[in-house]
């Protein structure tokens, strides 16, 4: 399970997954420049960081490196959850309790992921349908 990324590791890889392709430390300075001041190194040494924890590979280009992210942010969010999850005592609870604080447009989006990954089995006769009740 990933360790949570710190404020600095995310709002770099928050760039590195919106643009989906292989970055230079100076592209993701110049992005972070707009928001923070913050020096050349320290964003070098947080992908280098980031390299040595697997989320990016890194390949030489010259004298400098361009990083591509290993996953993907939904990768990233499903392995807290799951971690999250897994740490609780009352998994069901738990699982009650988040759906619970979820919006309608959340639910709807677990109903279409659910949809995904557990399609409907087809059901013998006499078994009550998903439309049974309504």
């Amino acid at each position: 399970m990933p360790r949570p990324l710190g404020e600095l590791e995310d709002a770099v890889m928050t760039r590195v997954w919106k643009w989906n392709r292989p970055v230079t430390v100076r592209e993701v300075l110049e992005d972070l420049q707009q928001e923070r001041s913050i020096a050349y190194t320290t964003v070098m040494t947080v992908l280098d960081n980031l390299h040595q924890k697997g989320w990016v590979r890194r390949e030489a280009e010259g004298r400098a490196y361009r990083y591509e992210a290993v996953s993907t942010r939904a990768a990233y969010s499903a392995a807290l959850m799951n971690e999250a999850w897994a740490q609780s005592d009352n998994p069901a609870a738990a699982l009650v309790a988040f759906f619970g604080m979820m919006s309608p447009q959340q639910r709807e989006a677990l109903r279409d992921a659910m949809r995904i990954v557990q399609p409907e089995v087809p059901r013998g006769p006499g078994e009550a349908g998903e439309e049974a009740g309504r």
